[in-house]
């Protein structure tokens, strides 16, 4: 386990704790069998033990409490480790109200990945901010990272929902219809999140443009901008054309694949591949 040299003892131990209870705590949750005497509320458990221990990592990670020098640290890493725990935590919230059982694997093993690649890799180290309005913006651009993680959540969920109201259309013989699935409630929340995440991306972007003396058009900002115009023609084609299903899902994908490689891919490329420093 790669910890930081910055971070004194204590706080060193604390984020190598709470990073490893939330990595086994997922790691339990998402290999527990469904129907061998496990019940729900053991994985649910399971699941807020570690979403708890992951926000304490994040909180030691980021804000940097108890680092020697004053600042915070950013990376590809806690990024991602950040948008996943948005994700999980609205899935949390819903998992209430919907019953999303197909979600619960595939998430848990996601948290406990992005935990991990956050131990591993920590990121950098940033003392000052170039602009007191800078934190405000990586909020908002973290906060649209989880908004459309969320939005690509329910869209797999819609996708694989319509193959499965499809094929049992297909086995009925008219005697009967298909069970009731979530299709209009999952494609309502899969474009409300869609919408959200639009509205803070632009605000980020706007933040940042404000902010920067000088705007560069690098890798970084050019796919954020393709992003959101991917993102933004999505609500606008289905405002006027009407776009459901695949066609809207797919731009989806492609929007936030987009996003993904602009933060997330550039500072992988610049802190693992390159191995040089990079400003947020």
């Amino acid at each position: 386990m790669i910890l930081s040299p910055s971070l004194p003892f204590d706080a060193s131990l604390a984020l190598g704790l709470a990073s490893l209870v939330a990595m086994a705590a997922y790691l339990a949750a998402a290999l527990m069998p469904r129907n061998m005497g496990s019940p729900s509320q053991r994985i649910d458990a399971w699941l807020l033990l570690a979403w708890l221990a992951q926000l304490l990592a994040l909180v030691f990670d980021i804000t940097g409490i108890g680092k020697v020098g004053v600042g915070a640290r950013f990376g590809f890493a806690p990024a991602l480790s950040m948008t996943v725990w948005l994700v999980m935590t609205v899935y949390l919230i819903e998992s209430r109200f919907l019953h999303l059982p197909s979600a619960r694997r595939v998430l848990a093993g996601l948290a406990a990945l992005s935990v991990g690649l956050a131990v591993v890799f920590p990121g950098e180290a940033r003392p000052l901010a170039g602009s007191p309005w800078a934190p405000l913006h990586w909020v908002f651009g973290l906060a649209s990272y989880g908004m459309f993680g969320v939005a690509v959540l329910h869209a797999v969920l819609l996708n694989r929902a319509e193959r499965q109201m499809r094929r049992l259309t297909r086995t009925l013989d008219g005697a009967g219809q298909p069970p009731g699935l979530p299709l209009l409630q999952l494609e309502r929340l899969t474009f409300q999140f869609v919408g959200v995440g639009v509205v803070v991306l632009s605000l980020a972007l706007l933040l940042g443009w404000w902010f920067t003396p000088h705007w560069r058009w690098d890798h970084k900002n050019l796919l954020a901008v393709l992003g959101w115009v991917v993102l933004t023609g999505l609500l606008a084609g289905r405002s006027i054309f009407g776009w459901r299903g695949r066609r809207a899902t797919r731009w989806l994908y492609f929007g936030a694949l987009l996003l993904l490689l602009s933060y997330v891919g550039s500072r992988f490329v610049l802190e693992v591949v390159l191995q040089r420093p990079y400003g947020p």
